[in-house]
């Protein structure tokens, strides 16, 4: 059996642990620069507020029925994730974290426990540990697993937890299950099935295996195995390495300096680099972009890239942000106001077989070593304590966060006091 634990309404929920005014109020979160909603509480969607809408449209609704808003805290919540998948990983050693704020449990050593009763210990102690609220669906794929998540989120009389034990759970679970909404299937399935008469999971089931494996491969035979109780997904006990790694950021403010501009993209190649070397890899070549914003039809717009090959692939933030500097130089036209830029470095291979050059000129044993204390450095006494030059100081171009909480967890001036 699998268990899938998914935190409810994550990021909404990291900022009520540490403010429990408020519990009972309208909660919501904004992306990067405090464009669009991206995490609502229970009481936000009640309110019919939508995924993705932008804030600004959100104004009048937001004074009138006192919404909570904050800037996107990506600190603290990755920080409260690690706590929950801690304290997710103390009750089975097989775990897969899927993301944030999911993760896949493996119970297959559990025969003689009463599953229930050990996911509600699951869900009590998760919550008390961390303050955060969690749902879990038990079954014996992982896909069924997210079907049962979603009917413990959405139906309160579960309580928080369903386990999907028998033929019947499965067929009553699938039939009340829409296509587009099973995991594996995505939108464009989704309209192909839809198009077929196919409304539900359990519709999909039913179809010829034939048929499925000739519209949608074997990616989709496996999906609908997955449906029919035919374990075909095992767990991922570690990520496999990224085949490409972008740092991407709108500013906060339009930019026409070439020289923030540089700052902000020696700052993403960095963190490209840092990526890298975190996954034991090296790239081969960088491309880097920059674009005017364009929904402002009232200023003149530019866009444009450049890539780069490197002569020997590296994970050195000195040669990455070198090259990178240098794809922006070639770029860069002044006169525009510059909404966005971002470093994609592909090209990815393990670190332990690199074909070097016969003209290369570089000590890379020298970067190695300096990279690894730099990284050490940075752990241990936070990003960016220790950085290269060009990466600057102002952050003239940082993103616009005016609604962000404390960093309750990570940094000891946002500690809480508490007075007695």
């Amino acid at each position: 059996m699998y268990a899938l634990a998914d935190c409810n309404n994550f990021y909404a929920s990291c900022e009520r642990v540490f403010d429990p005014s408020l519990n009972g109020r309208p909660v919501i979160v904004l992306s990067n620069n405090d464009g669009c909603v991206i995490a609502r509480s229970n009481e936000a969607k009640t309110l019919g507020i939508k995924m993705g809408e932008p804030a600004f449209k959100l104004k009048e609704l937001i004074e009138t029925q006192n919404v909570a808003v904050f800037s996107s805290n990506y600190t603290l919540y990755g920080d409260m994730s690690q706590r929950v998948m801690n304290t997710l990983a103390s009750f089975t050693p097989d775990i897969e974290i899927y993301s944030i704020d999911e993760a896949f449990l493996g119970l297959h050593g559990f025969a003689y426990v009463d599953l229930m009763e050990y996911a509600r210990k699951i869900r009590k102690t998760t919550i008390r540990n961390t303050g955060i609220p969690i749902s879990l669906g038990i079954a014996p794929t992982k896909t069924l697993a997210k079907v049962a998540n979603h009917i413990a989120k959405k139906q309160p009389q579960h309580q928080g937890v369903y386990m999907i034990a028998s033929e019947n759970q499965r067929i009553d679970a699938l039939k009340n299950f829409e296509i587009g909404e099973v995991w594996g299937i995505g939108r464009q399935y989704g309209k192909l099935l839809t198009r077929y008469g196919i409304s539900s999971a359990y519709d999909f089931t039913r179809m010829p295996a034939g048929w499925v494996r000739q519209h949608m491969s074997v990616v989709g035979l496996r999906t609908q195995k997955e449906l029919l109780g035919i374990p075909c997904i095992d767990l991922e006990h570690s990520a496999p390495p990224k085949k490409a790694i972008a740092t991407t950021r709108s500013f906060g403010e339009m930019q026409t300096d070439l020289g923030y501009l540089s700052e902000a993209v020696a700052s993403f190649a960095a963190s490209c680099a840092h990526k890298l070397r975190k996954q034991q890899s090296v790239a081969q070549v960088v491309m880097v972009f920059a674009h005017t914003n364009y929904f402002r039809v009232d200023l003149p717009q530019y866009s444009a890239s450049k890539t780069i090959t490197l002569p020997v692939p590296t994970s050195s933030t000195i040669e990455l942000l070198h090259y990178a500097l240098t794809a922006l130089k070639s770029i860069y036209r002044p006169g525009y106001r510059y909404k966005k830029a971002g470093v994609i470095v592909t090209g990815i291979s393990t670190n332990q077989h690199i074909q070097t050059s016969l003209f290369d000129s570089i000590d890379r044993e020298k970067h190695n070593k300096l990279m690894i204390t730099i990284d050490k450095l940075n752990d241990k006494y936070g990003r960016n304590t220790v950085k290269v030059a060009a990466q600057g100081t102002g952050r003239k171009w940082r993103l616009r966060q005016e609604r962000i909480s404390p960093m309750y967890t990570t940094r000891w001036d946002d500690i809480i006091t508490v007075k007695s």
